[in-house]
């Protein structure tokens, strides 16, 4: 049995779910980085840009899972 993906229909091109999953974790990625601010997440990296990549990733990753 195939499982039907919801897909967003935009002007009537149809986009694949994973791009409107990128979008939300994008969205709660925004969302998010005010409060890593306040605790200093990335003062405890050597590198932050690819902490908060990791970050995103761990995001888009759980959005995937849960939906």
């Amino acid at each position: 049995m195939t499982h039907g993906f919801p897909e967003l229909v935009v002007g009537g091109l149809l986009i694949a779910p994973f791009v409107t999953y990128a979008l939300v974790a994008l969205v709660i990625l925004v969302l998010l980085r005010p409060l890593l601010l306040i605790v200093n997440f990335e003062n405890f990296f050597s590198n932050p840009p690819v902490a908060m990549l990791s970050v995103y990733i761990t995001v888009l990753a759980t959005l995937i899972v849960l939906f």
